[in-house]
């Protein structure tokens, strides 16, 4: 792969401003991305997952992929983060740059980035371990606490960042296992946190939780857009429309759309878009 010079931008939308008391309308703004990639393409073997694809993602904000099953958005998703490396015969062409630095050159260290680039996954997965030790599990590894003290007010804070702090708190010494599905995800969401990192990936993160849990998660994405990059994969339209500031539209590997999510959900500019999010194929 070869650096790509950040010269793209993403197109949003700031708040209406107010002058002289009096709101005004929207104005468009250009942010630079946090993730830039370029004609990305995978291949497992000699079959194709991906073809060409090239977005921007923006800093401090959701970005959410959607499409049918297989079209390619988990596949993309994980190049974030470099986790098909792990799968054998994967290979990645094309570019992909953090903050402008390309995450597949030799000196990138893939267990740094993936303290950097965190990953929700679509089941709970919490470490045969306590809450404690899940959440503790990265700092200890990555160096980051100095003392007891420091990797406990990591524990703390990064519980509380996910919403569960104050549910256990007095419990921290407990199987994480025996938690119910929706607090084992926000618990993976706060052993995430927990090294710092500047991306959050989630990988159908609600699709193994009820009604309830999910609005809990979705309402914590909403929280923490404040301060991570996040990006979503997820096969719901209305869950994407409440969560996304950015829409990307997959279909058989290839990236057709990509815009703000109000306009790909009311006007989008392909034909396939709107075939998908009126229901005519899926």
């Amino acid at each position: 792969m070869v650096a790509v010079a950040m010269t793209a931008g993403v197109h949003m939308q700031d708040e209406h401003p107010v002058v002289d008391g009096e709101p005004q309308p929207q104005v468009a703004k250009w942010v630079a991305p946090k993730i830039c990639a370029r004609d990305v393409a995978v291949y497992y073997g000699t079959k194709q997952a991906l073809t060409n694809v090239s977005v921007d993602i923006p800093p401090q904000a959701v970005t959410a992929f959607i499409g049918p099953s297989g079209c390619g958005k988990s596949t993309f998703l994980r190049c974030f983060n470099r986790m098909n490396d792990t799968i054998d015969g994967c290979r990645v062409t094309g570019n992909i740059a953090i903050d402008g630095r390309d995450i597949y050159t030799g000196n990138i260290d893939p267990v740094e980035l993936r303290a950097r680039v965190g990953m929700v996954f679509q089941k709970p997965n919490p470490f045969p371990k306590s809450i404690f030790d899940n959440v503790a599990f990265g700092p200890r590894i990555h160096s980051l606490a100095k003392d007891k003290a420091d990797l406990e007010a990591i524990v703390a804070e990064s519980l509380a960042k996910a919403g569960l702090w104050a549910e256990v708190k007095d419990r921290l010494g407990e199987r994480a296992m025996a938690l119910s599905g929706g607090q084992q995800q926000r618990l993976c969401i706060a052993r995430a946190i927990a090294v710092e990192p500047e991306i959050i990936l989630m990988d159908e993160p609600c699709s193994a939780l009820d009604p309830i849990a999910s609005a809990h998660i979705e309402e914590l994405i909403e929280e923490l857009r404040e301060t991570y990059c996040i990006v979503i994969v997820t096969h719901s339209f209305a869950q994407a429309a409440r969560v996304s500031q950015r829409t990307a539209f997959f279909h058989l590997g290839e990236l057709i759309e990509v815009g703000d999510t109000e306009q790909i959900f009311s006007v989008p500019r392909e034909q396939k878009t709107q075939d998908y999010i009126t229901g005519r194929f899926g």
